[in-house]
């Protein structure tokens, strides 16, 4: 799925270049598969031998996958090579939402049986979120309608006491934004405000009620709580006064991210769901995306870690299959990681590290001079700043 002649095209940054190709080679099997209605058939689903994830991990690939790319897939790319991709991209992931999403469809998706397919409905509405113009707007009334009822057929379950409330909030976001009457501000009210009870203290919450110390705050608290009120906050004045707040919180957590990476490019293999892989940097992926960074943080030293958790965990070997799909693993096949919960579907969530390709070329992002990340400078004889906590 590469440009004529098998190259990607020019970039002005070689990483940017090379965040394209990773990215490129996450996405081709899921969505070659999608666009002839073959997912369900092709795809390997790698499970825990315990448990059965068949009938979650299509939709799993294919909302993960796209909640990772779609802000490169909405922003027109000034390089003409570079947008002739995308644009066979934006077609491609819009066959895919028809295939997933059409109940005649070989690779129709469940969205209504069990409690998994509401995690993955609200990453595919936080999808739609992120890129209305292209995974929404183009689509002609018979896809919309289905998306529609997708979205809607979430709500016969109630999610559990935890960051699922948030999923719950934007599924309903994402009924708001397509111009459904009926979404529910019920649910992104509870999801808003009983979040906040869960704070921790220096940017981090808890996930429920017990504290246990994981990477879900990046997975998903951070980047939808932001999210939700970004979309959200003008319907009502109480959820506006919050964005401050979340913002300042999510820019804390994400100098925490920064100083995880180590001068090698792992990261603590802390908590459940490691095999999200570079999913773990989620948050601070999105605050560069914003360009909401702390100002601790310079962009070009987020990128170039970034950078470096791209290469140690994806290109491991053993990471991807001979048939190019993911494998459970953080650095290479490590199947004993995976849970109950997660199989080859689940794995997807690792392009969420990709959401600052949706910035131009020129941002600071891209067009800064390489620099050294805090690891990298501490662990070198650098100097590097101090650190200090949030007092919210």
């Amino acid at each position: 799925m590469e440009s004529e002649g098998g190259a990607i095209g020019y970039c002005t940054n070689r990483e940017r270049h090379y965040w394209l190709r990773m990215m490129q080679k996450v996405a081709d099997p899921v969505l070659s598969a999608l666009e002839s209605r073959q997912l369900k058939a092709a795809m390997p689903v790698e499970m825990n031998t315990k448990t059965n994830r068949e009938t979650f991990s299509a939709l799993e690939a294919m909302a993960r996958l796209l909640n990772g790319m779609a802000p490169w897939l909405e922003r027109k790319q000034e390089d003409l090579e570079e947008e002739k991709i995308r644009q066979r991209y934006g077609e491609l992931a819009r066959k895919g939402i028809d295939a997933g999403t059409d109940p005649d469809s070989p690779d129709y998706m469940n969205f209504s049986e069990g409690f998994q397919p509401i995690v993955d409905t609200a990453f595919l509405a936080h999808a739609l979120v992120r890129a209305p113009q292209q995974l929404w707007d183009p689509l002609d009334s018979r896809v919309k309608e289905n998306v529609v009822s997708a979205l809607r057929a979430t709500r016969s379950r109630k999610p559990h006491f935890s960051n699922w409330l948030l999923f719950s909030a934007m599924i309903e976001t994402a009924l708001f934004q397509v111009g459904e009457s009926d979404w529910d501000p019920m649910r992104i009210d509870y999801a808003i405000k009983q979040t906040e009870q869960w704070y921790a203290g220096d940017g981090v919450y808890s996930d429920g009620p017990s504290f246990h110390y994981d990477y879900y705050n990046s997975f998903v608290i951070h980047p939808m709580l932001f999210d939700i009120v970004a979309a959200m906050g003008s319907r009502y004045q109480e959820w506006n006064i919050q964005y401050s707040k979340i913002l300042r919180r999510a820019q804390r957590y994400a100098e925490i991210q920064e100083r995880l990476i180590a001068a090698d490019g792992s990261f603590p293999p802390i908590g459940r769901s490691l095999a999200y892989r570079t999913g773990v940097f989620h948050n601070l992926a999105h605050l560069a995306l914003h360009e909401k960074l702390p100002d601790s943080l310079e962009p070009a030293q987020v990128r170039t870690g970034l950078t470096a958790v791209i290469k140690r965990s994806l290109e491991a070997p053993g990471s991807f299959t001979d048939d190019g799909w993911l494998t459970i693993g953080l650095s290479g096949h490590q199947p004993s990681i995976g849970e109950g919960y997660i199989s080859t579907g689940s794995t997807y969530l690792c392009t969420v590290v990709f959401l600052p390709l949706g910035l131009s070329v020129d941002a600071p992002f891209w067009r800064d001079p390489p620099q050294d990340w805090t690891a990298k400078k501490a662990w070198s004889g650098k100097r590097f700043p101090i650190d200090q906590a949030l007092q919210d």
